[in-house]
């Protein structure tokens, strides 16, 4: 409810600008005061101040950040995996014949290359020994991912310990040396070496693995045996790292 003027004081009260001290000097009882000269130009200074810190603040903020990562002079043209000949591992194991398939996908965008590339090893006699109908295999696994747009260095070290099947406290990582910007090597308990490399926005993968598997006759598999073991992988990590130095040097163009 709005109240009436006159009970208020309201509309017609003075102004307490318009009220005279009678007892205040006059302008001219004042004593005169010295030009403050300065005044206009601290005020300059501090609007320049401030206009420079509101300046970096909206660059900091707002300004674009260069953020694409470097390839070193990485490549993928076309599918490198049909000319990947694996020297070190296939002297160690068994080498690829160059007329077997391979299970190969490519991913080409403006933000990510990336390819896959899938080989099966078989040696012949030694380590392929048939035993009662067991035959050993090895397989590799190669994922080349070029980052054109994002840098992977945190997604690559958030995921030094990871698998396939999730994080594994069993895994055993290892940083190796002089390969790339950052490298680790991963040992784990399913028969199955990886070594991991990031170079700028390239991040690469050699992935060795081996397996059993049996002849079937129509007998089924022997009952006491069990599944048969394969043998260890340690032995075959610098041919794997040897193998990664032939890799990254064959995609830099």
């Amino acid at each position: 409810m709005i109240s009436e003027p006159e009970m208020t004081g309201g509309f017609d009260a003075p102004d307490d600008r318009e009220v005279l001290d009678l007892a205040a000097p006059t302008p001219a009882d004042r004593a005169p005061r010295t030009p403050r000269r300065w005044a206009k130009g601290l005020w300059a200074l501090g609007g320049a101040v401030v206009a420079s810190a509101l300046w970096a603040t909206a660059f900091v903020v707002y300004a674009p950040a260069d953020r694409t990562p470097d390839l070193h002079g990485y490549r993928l043209d076309r599918d490198p995996c049909p000319d990947i000949r694996l020297k070190s591992i296939g002297a160690a194991i068994a080498p690829r014949e160059p007329e077997d398939p391979i299970d190969s996908r490519m991913l080409r965008h403006a933000a990510l290359d990336r390819t896959h590339c899938l080989i099966s090893l078989r040696p012949e006699g030694g380590e392929a020994q048939e035993d009662e109908g067991w035959s050993l295999h090895y397989s590799v696994a190669i994922t080349i991912a070029l980052h054109k747009e994002t840098d992977p260095r945190a997604e690559f070290e958030a995921g030094r310990n990871e698998t396939e099947l999730g994080v594994d406290p069993q895994t055993e990582v290892e940083e190796v040396p002089d390969l790339g910007d950052r490298a680790y090597l991963l040992s784990m308990e399913d028969d199955a070496c990886e070594l991991r490399v990031l170079e700028g926005g390239a991040v690469l993968s050699l992935r060795l693995a081996a397996y059993a598997s049996y002849n079937d006759d129509g007998n089924g598999p022997p009952m006491s045996g069990g599944d048969e073991e394969v043998p260890d992988l340690a032995p075959y990590q610098p041919a794997m790292i040897s193998d990664m130095h032939d890799l990254m040097a064959g995609l830099k163009g």
